[in-house]
């Protein structure tokens, strides 16, 4: 429970973004979370993205280096991964009840769906640069073990996450954020990995099952992320953005649109493989009468994502982990856009996706900075201030 200042009494506000204190040896451990897991998320997919941009359709462009820098990276992101559910799982034991108190915290919650979304994006990584490093076989054994792994995490996180919210969280009218679909998107991103495996299943009920199985998953989270999405554009319409780090989570709003176009664009890329021909058709053309207006949605969300960030960044937003939410929803529309300059042949998806790629680079690399920085300065890994309750607001005047 939390006391009236919005404390659990664990060191972290109702918020998640509150101000760290100065960092002890005893108290470091105590201070990590869920949310720490955006990290791998958003380092992985620069490698999946990097690796899968359609470079071949603008001509004469080309990247000599991009094919070693994605499988740095992906190495990277899989380094990480494992330090961290190493950190994670100490933490669970040195600090049991600041641990559980996460899922009782209404903002911290929502990032466990980090976790399994990490497992995934690695196992994205395997299939497409890890066979080149570790051998086709060892790379697709363990995109498979991840991929389960993910699969069932995030099956949990889509149901528990919610059912938490639904039935012990205090939600005030103003408090719908980005955060809210982290549990969610993890069917998501399931089943665009899912749909990178079919074809190394043998030919059968398996395969198709599987397919049908990605698909159910890629509705699940498509419906839920309509509704959260369009409750944040309310909150915003009606109460304003809070001014706070928590700003950059309006990008996770990308995650659901770049990772479904993705999704679509490979289970149509597969289809022929699981189903009947005239099934297969209509599925991969569904990639492209979904994906090119969602895109279109995506294209405005990030418009306005971005003049609501940059209107915070000069009323001076501090640096947090929420920055990472810059990261992985930009990757899903690099992915996702890159499904369609696919489909679609069209260079000018293929130009977007190189322009969202650079992008995506930039920002990573700013971010990956900074986390590194607070990390070893002890900012980011100690336990929180109280900083009391975040609201939104609007300020038309300023």
């Amino acid at each position: 429970m939390f006391d009236a200042t919005g404390f659990d009494g664990t060191g972290v506000d109702a918020t998640g973004l509150a101000t760290p204190s100065a960092p002890t040896r005893v108290e470091i451990l105590g201070g990590i979370g869920p949310n720490w897991f955006a990290s791998v998320m958003g380092t992985g997919i620069v490698a999946n993205a990097g690796a899968t941009l359609p470079i071949h359709l603008l001509g004469p462009i080309h990247f000599p280096g991009l094919y070693t820098f994605t499988r740095v990276v992906w190495v990277f992101a899989a380094l990480l991964l494992v330090v961290l559910l190493a950190v994670i799982g100490g933490h669970w034991l040195r600090h049991p009840t600041a641990a559980r108190s996460h899922a009782r915290n209404p903002q911290m919650a929502h990032f466990y769906g980090a976790a399994p979304m990490a497992l995934l994006t690695v196992a994205s990584g395997a299939v497409l640069v890890g066979g080149d490093l570790i051998g086709e076989r060892a790379a697709v054994e363990l995109a498979w073990a991840l991929w389960m792994a993910g699969t069932i995490g995030g099956l949990f996180t889509a149901v528990s996450i919610p059912y938490l919210m639904f039935t012990q969280h205090s939600v005030e009218p103003d408090a719908a954020f980005g955060g809210w679909l982290m549990p969610i998107v993890p069917p998501m991103v399931a089943a665009a990995t899912g749909a990178l495996l079919i074809p190394h299943m043998p030919a059968g009920v398996g395969r198709q099952t599987m397919f049908y199985g990605c698909y159910a998953m890629f509705g699940l989270s498509l419906v839920a992320a309509f509704i959260i999405i369009s409750m944040i554009w309310s909150r915003l319409a009606l109460y304003g953005t809070s001014g706070t780090a928590r700003v950059p989570t309006l990008w996770i709003v990308l995650g659901p649109l770049g990772q479904s176009i993705t999704a679509a664009g490979l289970l149509g890329l597969n289809a022929a493989l699981a189903v009947d021909p005239d099934i297969a058709a209509a599925m991969n053309s569904f990639a492209i009468l979904f994906g090119v207006p969602v895109w279109g949605f995506a294209v405005l969300w990030i418009a306005l994502a971005t003049a609501l960030t940059v209107r915070t960044l000069r009323r001076g937003m501090p640096f947090a982990l929420t920055w990472w939410s810059l990261t992985f929803p930009v990757g899903t529309f690099v992915t996702g856009t890159t499904q369609l300059a696919v489909h679609t042949g069209l260079p000018a998806f293929a130009a977007a996706a190189l322009i969202a790629y650079l992008g995506l680079l930039g920002t990573w690399l700013l971010v990956a900075a900074r986390t590194a920085r607070g990390s070893l300065h002890g900012t980011l890994l100690a336990p929180q201030k109280p900083a009391g309750p975040i609201r939104a607001r609007k300020d038309p005047a300023r």
